[in-house]
């Protein structure tokens, strides 16, 4: 088996092996200065994590070394390096935040604490427990970013060791790293870290189609280096000729992840990625970078629509170059890239380029955290996230690339993710303006709110003190902004009528007992019945009557002690057989019960629906909703409708068994990319009958460029049995791509 993940450029994909290669790697950029602080931190860390074994057999602490090995690579500051020896002391050992303080510094301390996961907390799900996890790696991040520099190589040295995890661990830790670690660390713009997290995560989620393209990658490599060497001397004969540059010249192929999405994005083969080499070029200053495109676009003819000037207009994430694609030697697709030396060392470490060394103070360069203004961003949106689900899918997709620029009615620039609507705009603009958004211009002509902003475009808003946000507004924004402002209102419009539903419901069912409402909220017995029904105050518990989480007899029971009295006295006295039968009846209800593959906390005889928005099967993490009229409806947790319901209407949910009964099955959707070719429906469906999954339904279809796509709603017992199958056709050749499919 091969493996050609390369470590990126700047970082050393071997750890320190002692304390003295850990102080030479930094002694390499900070110089002869004291290091005394990490050499404590190495023995203090290396005590406390004494008799800890890794999976792999070696000892724990090599763990926490690597750690503070990537941080020196990056040039991070004393402080943060032995913040990498610590940062497990706390969680693994019987370290305190107060032994840190007490032996280091309080700015160790917060920085040990911001990385420390909240691992005494409990949690309904993991997915709630990776949401909390990141909530507090994001508000710690705010307050220092350093706490996620500290993260990212942390995961980056976990994902190095990852083959001594079991399968599941590392699919788990693997998409959890391309959704949320690899994006922050392209936020951050520290791009050597993000290409090896991607590549490595590629690896463990999709080892079939990596070393698929490792193979295919492998083949061409000597022809491969024969044209990047062949670029690089027309490069150098044409910058020669025509000026008198200092410049450098760098060719390199794009890494596996890269290639792997254009094939997925494209529909198309490895042999069909035409543009996989990229070359850069680093000059002294900026009008060379301009005068050096020049010299390329007159040496090859550039691709149109593939010119970005990110110099001018840099990423969210401090990133400038120019880069242009050009119709290279041989007429191959080339893409290039100019930039300074400066813009490298940015484009490389990210915002660790920043840090400015001096002895005994670490700080930033003047102003250049304030330029990463969607950290704020995400701070803000953990003030506003009702539920740790909502903050994990706003910081998902606040993380996204940002790929288009468009411009306000005064010039300004306003960058926004690719597949924006004007409903983004006006939520970047003020919530008010995004509340009540009425309608939109594009370059002077009126569109609907839904309609997809493009680059160069001029956005003009129009607002009406009578328009309120929908939850339809949601399909048509992608910000977290946007996403959080629409839901947070229309959580509130459905708690305000819940609210005057609840109060009208009471007083109805009040005054049909016998008693009076408008008594019952002056009664001095109130804040007592409030307690013990677990409401906050009045409003909230017309909101939980409304919701139909609590019943105007259990409020009764509470208030009125002769109203208690009257529904629990018993009736008639029964004869032993009613007694038997009775009991009888209980236990047969239990056994029929037993069969229910959800239970619901603390309620029986319940109406349980799944949710067809998502289509969870047993194994999904999962929370249920009250529906007045319809019972519970059953989500997965990371499902986009959860995070627009009020959480009072959340209730507790459980799969009952961890293994579901023969028999009791759930419908799942797959879709499979393939070729076009024979016999290739024929082993996928051979796939299915051979894992005794049966095929309730197919769609079939092709495409232009020879490919098929193939959906099958199929029965699966949980998700294990789900994950096998998609592993098995995966490994099918002439398959591309396999995925779940959670709407149906």
């Amino acid at each position: 088996m091969v493996d050609t993940v390369i470590a990126s450029e700047g970082i050393s994909e071997t750890s320190p092996k002692n304390l003295q290669e850990l102080l030479d790697r930094i002694r390499g950029f900070y110089g002869q200065g004291d290091l005394s602080l990490i050499e404590k931190a190495y023995e203090f860390s290396q005590k406390a994590h004494e008799g800890q074994i890794r999976r792999s057999g070696e000892p724990y602490f090599m763990h926490p070394v690597g750690v503070a090995g990537i941080l020196a690579d990056l040039r991070l500051d004393l402080d943060t390096i032995a913040t990498g020896l610590l940062h497990d002391t706390v969680e693994d050992t019987d370290v305190t935040l107060d032994d840190i303080e007490k032996n280091f510094s309080k700015s160790v301390r917060e920085l040990v604490d911001g990385v420390t996961k909240i691992s005494q907390m409990k949690f309904k799900n993991t997915h709630e427990k990776q949401g909390e996890n990141i909530r507090k790696m994001i508000v710690a991040m705010g307050k220092d970013v350093r706490v996620i520099l500290v993260k990212l190589a942390d995961r980056l040295h976990n994902m190095r060791t990852l083959n001594h995890m079991p399968y599941n661990k590392q699919l788990r830790i693997a998409t959890e790293t391309l959704d949320i670690y690899a994006p922050l660390a392209s936020r951050l713009g520290i791009s050597s870290v993000k290409v090896e997290l991607e590549d490595l995560s590629f690896r463990y989620s999709k080892p079939e189609m990596f070393y698929h393209l490792v193979q295919k990658v492998a083949k061409k490599k000597k022809e491969r280096e024969r044209y990047i060497d062949e670029v690089k001397n027309q490069l150098a004969s044409e910058l020669d000729k025509r000026s008198k540059l200092k410049y450098e010249i760098q060719g390199r192929p794009k890494h596996l992840w890269s290639i792997y999405r254009k094939m997925e994005r494209r529909n198309i083969d490895y042999e069909q990625v035409y543009d996989v080499l990229a070359f850069r070029i680093v000059v002294d200053n900026v009008p060379e970078c301009y005068e050096v495109l020049g010299h390329v676009h007159s040496l090859w003819k550039p691709i149109p629509g593939r010119f970005k000037d990110y110099i001018a207009m840099p990423k969210v994430n401090n990133y400038q170059s120019l880069h242009t694609t050009v119709m290279g030697p041989n007429a191959e697709r080339i893409e290039i890239q100019i930039r300074t030396q400066e813009m490298h060392l940015v484009a490389e470490r990210g915002i660790a380029a920043h840090w400015i060394y001096k002895e005994g103070n670490q700080s930033t360069a003047n102003g250049s955290l304030d330029k990463f203004h969607w950290l704020r961003d995400l701070v803000s949106h953990h003030q506003n996230a009702g539920s740790s689900g909502e903050f994990l899918e706003n910081v998902k997709s606040e993380l996204f690339e940002s790929e288009i620029y468009v411009f306000t009615p005064t010039g300004e620039v306003k960058e926004f993710p690719e597949g924006a609507t004007p409903i983004d705009f006006a939520y970047s603009i003020h919530t008010d303006v995004g509340n009540h958004c009425s309608g939109a211009r594009i370059n002077g002509r009126l569109v609907p709110l839904k309609t997809r902003m493009k680059s160069g475009d001029r956005i003009e808003i129009m607002t009406n003190d009578n328009q309120s946000p929908s939850k339809d507004w949601l399909k048509n924004c992608v910000t977290s902004k946007a996403k959080s402002k629409i839901r947070w209102h229309v959580k509130n419009e459905e708690r305000k009528r819940a609210l005057v539903m609840g109060e009208q419901m009471l007083e109805k069912d009040f005054r049909k007992a016998g008693y009076s409402l408008a008594k019952f909220e002056k009664s001095s017995k109130l804040n007592e019945v409030l307690r013990k029904l677990g409401a906050n105050d009045l409003d909230d518990l017309y909101v939980r009557v409304g919701y139909g989480k609590i019943v105007a007899k259990d409020i009764l029971i509470e208030y009125a002690p002769e109203y208690k009295e009257s529904v629990e006295k018993p009736a008639v006295e029964e004869n032993d057989e009613n007694f038997l039968q009775k009991v009888y009846r209980s236990a047969l209800n239990k056994k029929r019960k037993s069969k229910s593959i959800i239970s619901v906390d603390g309620m029986d005889d319940v109406l349980v629906r799944f949710a067809k928005c998502c289509n969870p099967i047993p194994g999904d993490p999962i929370v249920g909703f009250i529906s007045r009229g319809r019972g519970i409806t059953v989500h997965r947790s990371d499902c986009e409708r959860v995070f627009a319901m009020d959480d009072q209407r959340e209730i507790e949910v459980a799969w009952t068994v961890d293994k579901v009964p023969e028999g009791v099955e759930r419908t799942a959707r797959v879709r499979v990319v393939s070729h076009d070719i024979p016999g290739l429906l024929g082993k996928m469906t051979e796939t299915f009958a051979t894992l005794n999954i049966n095929i309730h339904n197919a769609q079939i279809r092709t495409t232009k460029d020879k490919k098929a796509i193939c959906i099958f709603d199929i029965s699966v017992r949980d998700t294990e049995q789900l994950s096998i199958a998609m592993s098995h056709l995966q490994k099918i050749q002439g398959v591309l791509g396999v995925t779940r499919v959670t709407q149906i």
